[in-house]
C-alpha cells in the first residue's frame, strides 16, 4: 500500500471517529436533559459558583440565568425560571430578581390558555431553621407571558423585589457557594392527558 494511501486512510478514519466523538457528546447531553428534567410541575434549580455568577452580574457579563425546561406533567406546559443575581428593573444593584418563563411545548395545542396556574418561587434556606424565602402570584390572564407562546420563549413574568443582596449574603441561603431555587406549578386543577 503506497504511503499516501495510507495517510488518506488515517485521515478518513480520523474524520470519522471526530463525528462519532461529536454524536457521544450530544447524546450524554440529552440523557442529562432527560435525566433532570420535571415533568410535576416542581424544579429545583442549583446555582453553583454563586460568587462566581454574581460577580459576572454585578460586571454586566451574565446578566441573568435559565434553568432547565419543567413540565406540569409529561403532555403538560413546558417552562422555565430566569433568575438576574445581580437584579433587574426595579431590583438592580440591590436585589436578587426571579421570574418565571412560560415556553413553546410540543403540546401546547391541547392545553387552556391562557396559562392561569398558581405559580410559587423560593429560595430554600440550606440552614437548620429552614427559613425558605417564597412569592406566589396568580398569573394575570390578560398579559402577552401567559398566552400560548408563538416563539420559544413568552416574556417572563415574576418578582424583580425577590430578595434583597443583604439578605442572602452571609446566609444560610448559601452553602459552599451553591444556593436553590425551587419554583412550584399548582397542578391541581389540570386535566391529565
Amino acid at each position: 500500500m503506497a504511503p499516501e494511501n495510507l495517510s488518506q486512510m488515517v485521515d478518513a478514519f480520523e474524520r470519522q471517529l471526530g463525528m462519532y466523538y461529536v454524536r457521544i457528546a450530544d447524546m450524554d447531553q440529552r440523557f442529562q436533559v432527560i435525566e433532570t428534567t420535571s415533568y410535576s410541575g416542581v424544579v429545583i434549580w442549583k446555582i453553583r459558583d454563586f460568587s462566581r455568577r454574581k460577580r459576572e452580574a454585578v460586571s454586566g457579563r451574565t446578566l441573568s440565568l435559565y434553568s432547565q425546561p419543567f413540565y406540569t406533567s409529561r403532555y403538560g406546559y413546558k417552562m422555565c425560571a430566569r433568575v438576574y443575581l445581580n437584579g433587574d428593573g426595579m431590583g438592580k444593584g440591590t436585589h436578587m430578581s426571579l421570574f418565571f418563563v412560560v415556553m413553546k411545548g410540543e403540546y401546547d395545542a391541547l392545553l387552556p390558555w391562557p396559562f392561569r396556574q398558581k405559580v410559587t418561587l423560593m429560595l430554600l434556606d440550606q440552614g437548620m431553621d429552614r427559613r425558605h424565602l417564597s412569592d406566589t402570584f396568580r398569573p394575570d390572564p390578560t398579559s402577552s407571558s401567559f398566552k400560548k407562546p408563538t416563539s420559544d420563549m413568552n416574556i417572563a413574568s415574576g418578582c424583580p423585589l425577590f430578595v434583597a443582596h443583604n439578605v442572602i449574603e452571609g446566609s444560610s441561603y448559601v452553602k459552599e457557594d451553591t444556593i436553590f431555587l425551587r419554583i412550584h406549578v399548582d397542578t391541581s386543577d389540570l386535566e391529565n392527558f
